[in-house]
């Protein structure tokens, strides 16, 4: 399986930590000091998780060296949708004429993304499809309690589309090594560590700690999967990228790692929390720094509880 072409798309408008301190009582030196965040990333009025994940696939078209109709596979990822029913996959079906396409709709928190790659994978297997679209989008702030003291602060937004296919069809091509996701529902406050209800209090994240402690355990228990598996370690990666949840989590799993923090790339410090966008809106805004033969990994964790690694070679 080979990744062929990434658009992303981040919306321009940014809230600094000073925003919160009328709002939940915490300062930015506080913040900053707990999170890494400084400033995050918010759609602007008349934009959405529809609106920024169509965005990123217009700008994933600049170098798709296929025609978009080709693709017979679109998967949506998300938990901050816009409408639950005529889905991001579907609308952007619709916006290129795609016919004949199989359109999933796939949610496991945080690790949405990762899991959409992996469901493309078994298409791809099955041989029901052979060329696909995995498009990830996350509007957190439309859903955010910025008057919770305990996460109303994390959140921002963002949108990323990577097109994927079967068989190489360029020498530009990421090759996808494996793939790995696991639910963990069973462990620690499971369901119960990130909730979303809309008609209730919102995104909120009632047990940070819980979230924290299993997210550094889980990243490193995906990554070791993945690095066992294909019998490589950290050391054959060019760089490392985590989901952005918070800082803490990035420099714990690089000490478990013995990995100064230069190996890994991050965002979180001017976008926040983007969700299950995150870690690869991560890559794709940071492109220009492999070459050919390069090695990286994403390893996310997501409320649920869930986790997810997935290798690439460029």
């Amino acid at each position: 399986m080979y990744i062929n072409s990434i658009g992303y798309y981040i919306p321009e408008g940014r809230v600094d930590n000073e925003h919160f301190l009328n709002l939940n009582g915490l300062t930015s030196e506080w913040i900053e000091q707990r999170t890494g965040i400084r400033t995050r990333s918010r759609a602007g009025e008349g934009e959405n998780s529809d609106t920024m994940g169509l965005e990123a696939v217009e700008n994933a078209l600049t170098n798709l060296p296929y025609d978009i109709k080709d693709v017979d596979l679109i998967v949506s990822a998300s938990y901050s949708v816009y409408d639950t029913v005529a889905t991001l996959g579907h609308l952007t079906q619709r916006r290129y004429d795609i016919d004949g396409a199989k359109v999933v709709y796939c949610s496991a928190a945080c690790s949405s993304f990762i899991n959409g790659m992996e469901i493309i994978e078994g298409y791809f297997a099955s041989g029901k499809a052979r060329k696909a679209l995995l498009v990830c989008s996350e509007h957190n702030t439309y859903y955010a309690n910025e008057s919770d003291p305990k996460s109303g602060h994390l959140w921002g937004d963002g949108a990323v589309a990577y097109f994927l296919s079967a068989d190489r069809v360029s020498d530009n091509d990421i090759k996808v090594v494996e793939v790995y996701t696991e639910g963990l529902g069973q462990v620690g406050k499971g369901p119960a560590g990130v909730k979303l209800r809309p008609k209730e209090d919102g995104i909120t994240m009632p047990d940070g700690r819980d979230v924290f402690l299993y997210a550094c355990r889980y990243m490193m228990y995906a990554l070791n999967k993945v690095f066992e598996s294909q019998n490589l370690t950290s050391d054959d990666m060019k760089y490392l990228i985590t989901h952005q949840a918070n800082m803490r989590i990035v420099a714990q799993v690089a000490h478990t790692l013995g990995l100064s923090m230069e190996r890994f790339l991050n965002n979180i410090h001017e976008l926040g929390n983007t969700g299950s966008a995150s870690a690869p809106l991560v890559l794709a805004t940071n492109l220009d720094k492999f070459e050919k033969g390069d090695k990286t990994a994403l390893v996310v964790f997501g409320g649920g509880y869930s986790c997810g690694c997935v290798m690439l070679e460029f």
